[in-house]
Formats: C-alpha cells, sequence, structure tokens
C-alpha cells in the first residue's frame, strides 16, 4: 500500500460515498493501515480517517468466448457483493458475470467470500440481433458491436446486402422510438429495408 492522491470513503458529513482528496497520509509499519487527512470533493469537509489495504480473495471463474470455456482465478475485494451482470477485468479482458454459485446453488448476487464459482463471459464484443422487415418478409441478423457502441432510432445502417433504417430498439428496459441505446443494453434492434437509388 502506498499514499494515493485520492480514495473513494464514505463522508461522516454528507453521507455520499465519494471521492476524497488525500490531503496526508501516513503509513503504518506493517504498510496495510494509513492514517489520512482527506477532503470529500462532494460537500468539501476535511477529517482525519484510517484507512485499512482492502483484503482480496481469489475466486474460481469459468470465462466463455464463443464456445471456449476455461478456467481461471479473480481477485476480489473482501466485503463487496458480487451480481450476475456485473462487468469486471481480468488481466486485459472485460468480463460479464452470467451466474454465480454459492453454497451450491445458482443465485442472482453473493458476497465474495462465499462464491463457490463464477460464470462469465468476454464482453469485449456482443452480438446485436436484428430483425429486417422486407416487405411482407422479416429476416433475422444479427452484427458484433463494442459494448458501449450506441445504435440510434432513425439510422441507416447495411445488414448483409439490404441498406435499412431502424425504426425502433427494444432494450432491457423496454422499447425506444427515438434517440440511442448502448448494444450492451440492447435485446433487439427493428429495421426497415430502404432503396437507395443511384444517380
Amino acid at each position: 500500500m502506498s499514499v494515493p492522491n485520492a480514495i473513494y470513503l464514505d463522508c461522516p458529513n454528507c453521507d455520499e460515498h465519494a471521492v476524497h482528496e488525500v490531503l496526508k497520509g501516513k503509513l503504518g509499519k506493517k504498510q496495510e493501515v494509513m492514517e489520512a487527512t482527506v477532503k470529500c470533493q462532494e460537500c468539501g469537509h476535511v477529517y482525519v480517517t484510517v484507512v485499512r489495504e482492502p483484503e482480496h480473495i481469489k475466486v474460481p471463474i469459468i470465462v466463455s468466448e464463443m464456445r471456449d470455456s476455461k478456467k481461471e482465478h479473480i481477485e476480489l475485494v473482501a466485503g463487496d457483493m458480487v451480481s450476475v451482470n456485473d462487468e469486471v477485468y481480468l488481466g486485459d479482458s472485460h468480463l460479464l458475470i452470467t451466474a454465480i454459485e454459492c453454497d451450491g446453488r445458482r443465485v442472482e448476487h453473493c458476497a465474495v467470500e462465499e462464491v463457490d464459482t463464477l460464470w462469465a463471459k468476454k464482453f469485449d464484443k456482443v452480438i446485436v440481433k436484428i430483425s429486417v422487415n422486407k416487405h411482407s418478409r422479416t429476416l433475422a441478423a444479427q452484427v458484433e458491436a463494442l459494448p458501449e457502441e450506441e445504435f440510434f432510432v432513425g439510422d441507416l445502417m447495411t445488414v448483409g446486402r439490404d441498406n435499412v433504417v431502424i425504426h425502433n430498439i427494444r432494450s432491457k428496459e423496454g422499447t425506444v422510438r427515438r434517440g440511442g441505446v448502448p448494444a450492451r443494453d440492447i435485446v433487439r434492434i427493428y429495421t426497415k429495408a430502404v432503396r437507395t437509388t443511384n444517380s
């Protein structure tokens, strides 16, 4: 542990879990404890606190990429909760937690100390499902996108050999008829084929 410039803490003045600037800090003999004078960036409150280095626990994680799966270990902070659909990093890999086993059964969330195994999938790219309406037929298609890439109602895009326009997007929250949705939150994009004329 070294003295950081800023840390996240629960401020006793405004009750926010906020960034605190470390004005001065002193490490204990074992380097696991720091006595620090900190300033809350939310309310400006300055106070002295003792910060302990959080304990890290190695948790087994099964990572899926396409049809391949491999078992790894990920370090998580003791005392934290882990939930299905949490995004985590293992080395340079961006992962999405898809399942949690705790006390021999599948759960939606669990304390890190009680996790038996996590399942996750590589989240560097996501598959976005698309319905293409061509006159009386509807075709199914899909594209790969980055999780944060946004798709907007009214956008033109090319799907296979068709030029299409997005007329609505079904997201995890409901149907979107205007604006954009990041790929990670899209259930399906609905499009209509459009004719392009060569001038």
